[in-house]
């Protein structure tokens, strides 16, 4: 459907926009013990902003195009949603002008969002909140919770596939194969697709939002266990067979040289980069993070080499966003607000995100 291009950019990864901004302060609402990794020690009362997080900013400003649909879903999905899911536009414009993101564009993206049923409006006054569909709240919730995850899940070591019976028309097919493709399941030839872990029942209704519900009864599911055979094909031939993941493993690796630097410098913690620059981190972050993801089948680390990049990203990401939270959050306090002025606050289950132990705190 035409919503899933805001959601499934396929552009390459931008790591970020804006110039230097004066820190903003705000009524503290989420408790910064309980988020926050600097040292005792590390100096709190600097407002410079650090090279690399200007770097980023600047880097995503001078994109010659902004999948702006894109990053406002990612903004709704990290800021909004934590805060009741709704925000007036005109507080949303404020939000993404420091990227480069103008009111135009801004408000010709969240028409568009609308149209494709991801938002809806409500007017309130002169004013005009904007919120998730049900449908796009579905989704959202659904990438939130991979994006969010502490760790990859384990597996059962069962295989669900989905069989295509008897002859289906060339375009059907490939719609079949392209909207597998986003719910993570490889293809071996044309009739056959495979994942490790995926749930059979949501798979069949993701189909049948993007409008392949006539497909369905020439489509059978089955879950299978491996019979062990000593002479029969691996695992780990049956992944490479069904993806090729070299182009994410680079991906992920540009990822990771990207915003080490950031991380390295946030865990030094000379100088804080101020309310706002948080801010827009966060948001950049997450968003570059997701955009990984939805190209990710989301394969068991025991499926994958050690090495793998995505764990290494995974690690960078929750650290990341953990150490930009509280000061990302003092900005969302003094400007997002409401088409009635008021500024809601942020649920508990904010705290849930990355929730686990820092693994990567005092590492090289």
């Amino acid at each position: 459907m035409p919503a899933e291009s805001a959601w499934r950019s396929s552009s390459s990864l931008a790591y970020a926009s804006a110039a230097a901004s004066k820190a903003r302060s705000g009524a503290r609402r989420i408790c910064p013990e309980s988020i926050d990794f600097l040292p005792p020690t590390a100096a709190r009362t600097s407002s410079s902003v650090t090279t690399s997080i200007q770097d980023r900013l600047e880097a995503f400003r001078k994109q010659d195009r902004v999948q702006a649909g894109s990053l406002i879903i990612s903004v709704f999905g990290d800021a909004v949603l934590p805060r009741g899911g709704r925000i007036w536009l005109g507080s949303l414009i404020r939000l993404l002008e420091p990227l480069g993101l103008n009111e135009r564009l801004v408000r010709t993206s969240v028409f568009r969002l609308a149209r494709d049923e991801w938002l809806v409006s409500e007017p309130c006054g002169r004013r005009t909140d904007y919120m998730l569909t049900p449908s796009g709240l579905q989704r959202i919730e659904e990438a939130s919770r991979r994006i969010y995850a502490s760790a990859a899940q384990g597996w059962d070591r069962r295989w669900r596939l989905i069989l295509a019976v008897g002859e289906l028309a060339a375009k059907d097919r490939e719609r079949l194969r392209r909207a597998l493709f986003w719910q993570g399941f490889g293809a071996l030839d044309g009739d056959c697709f495979v994942h490790p872990s995926a749930d059979l029942i949501t798979a069949f209704d993701a189909l049948v939002g993007e409008g392949l519900g006539g497909l369905l009864p020439r489509l059978k599911p089955l879950m299978a266990a491996d019979a062990a055979l000593g002479a029969a094909a691996s695992d780990a031939d049956l992944v490479h067979a069904a993806w090729n993941l070299e182009r994410l493993a680079q991906t992920y690796r540009e990822f990771v040289d990207c915003y080490q630097p950031v991380l390295a410098q946030l865990r030094d913690g000379a100088s804080e980069s101020g309310d706002e620059n948080a801010f827009l981190m966060r948001m950049l972050l997450i968003h570059d993070y997701r955009r990984l993801l939805l190209r990710d089948p989301g394969l068991p680390d025991v499926l994958l080499a050690s090495d793998w990049p995505g764990q290494r990203a995974r690690l960078l990401c929750r650290e990341l966003y953990r150490r930009l939270l509280v000061p990302s959050e003092r900005h969302i306090d003094a400007h997002l607000r409401l088409a009635d002025g008021r500024t809601p606050e942020a649920s508990p289950r904010l705290l849930a995100r990355f929730q686990d132990a820092d693994p990567l705190r005092g590492a090289a």
